[in-house]
């Protein structure tokens, strides 16, 4: 039988429309974030491409309005329950996904003890409308740099096809180009980084 965390990883496979929203600490909308993996303007939209194997889970997400268009793409394996992504950058810790019961999914640290999340950390919580409409999901996140919280963000999701074997229309990267791209890279959980790769941006969902 399998177990809620892959249930949940298996009914998200397919080509989301994701639409990014920033908030300030009293839930004034941001229209400029200096502050996420990749800095710039709010609100955003990318399509997010999630393919699940059983045992793998590979994302790829494309900015394609709002921003300039950048693919980041990340994977993470399921074993016993819980998933484990592979390294995200540089003084990274691990990070792992597990289940908060049917339709919650958490994306965190696995410790809060990684020296790293001093310098950055940004845990999610997606939600999925399992009883009512599985085409719909959010995603909400809470950004901490150098310590203290410094915004909120919220993601409204739709699924525009569960066909992940090639790019939709919406894709800027054409229909010739692989729906998956290199791995991505994250630099912001060093001391002091010295760029941000433009491929990855601050979120996993």
């Amino acid at each position: 039988m399998s177990d809620q965390l892959s249930t949940d990883l298996e009914s998200m496979v397919g080509v989301w429309h994701d639409r990014l929203q920033a908030f300030d600490l009293h839930g004034e909308a941001v229209a400029e974030d200096p502050h996420g993996g990749t800095p710039g303007p709010f609100p955003y939209d990318n399509l997010v491409y999630c393919d699940f194997d059983g045992d793998v889970w590979t994302q790829s997400n494309v900015t394609f309005r709002g921003r300039e268009p950048t693919t980041r793409t990340f994977q993470a394996d399921v074993a016993d329950g819980i998933l484990r992504f592979r390294r995200l950058g540089p003084d990274a810790p691990p990070h792992i996904g597990v289940s908060g019961g049917p339709g919650l999914i958490w994306f965190v640290a696995e410790s809060l003890h990684h020296p790293g999340l001093q310098q950055y950390s940004e845990p999610d919580l997606i939600r999925l409308d399992v009883s009512v409409d599985p085409a719909r999901r959010w995603r909400y996140t809470a950004l901490y740099r150098h310590g203290p919280l410094v915004r909120p963000m919220l993601v409204e999701g739709e699924r525009l096809t569960t066909d992940t074997t090639k790019t939709h229309e919406l894709d800027p990267r054409g229909a010739d180009a692989p729906v998956h791209g290199e791995k991505s890279t994250t630099l912001q959980y060093r001391d002091h980084p010295q760029a941000t790769d433009q491929r990855r941006d601050n979120d996993h969902g």
